[in-house]
């Protein structure tokens, strides 16, 4: 995910126009920390209770180590003055990134708009390949 937004930002930098498409687990990075006054049904529910809620509740893979992996990736990255995820994250959604959330999973999911960070539009797979048909580069990740 870090990956994906440093590419965003350098590409925006450049003048580039990025479009970013998230679906299934990614999403949670979209998520918004805090609960939102949403009805749902209990799977929807059950969804959300299992997904980590935005990008400061995500797992450094397999190095997460019981959360110390995270903790210390997070310390070395600002000790070397690196932006963190929500940093980056915000930058690229200010330089203006399209953030679009596939439709689709979010209803597998039971993600409402509503529990999506600002500046995250929602779309189907035909919004992503019309995006990447037009483009010169198209990164999936």
């Amino acid at each position: 995910m870090l990956a994906a937004f440093v590419i965003a930002n350098g590409a925006l930098a450049m003048g580039s126009k990025v479009t970013m498409f998230f679906t299934f687990w990614g999403l949670n990075a979209l998520r918004r920390p805090e609960d939102a006054a949403v009805n749902k049904g209990i799977i929807d529910r059950m969804f959300g209770w299992m997904m980590p809620r935005g990008s400061r509740a995500l797992s450094l893979s397999k190095l997460h180590m019981g959360g110390f992996g995270t903790r210390l990736m997070r310390h070395v990255m600002q000790q070397k003055g690196v932006a963190s995820l929500e940093s980056l994250m915000q930058s690229a959604i200010a330089g203006g990134a399209e953030i679009v959330a596939c439709q689709m999973s979010m209803d597998v999911m039971g993600i409402r708009a509503e529990e999506l960070i600002d500046g995250v539009s929602s779309g189907g797979v035909a919004a992503y390949l019309a995006a990447a048909e037009k483009s010169d580069t198209n990164l999936f990740v």
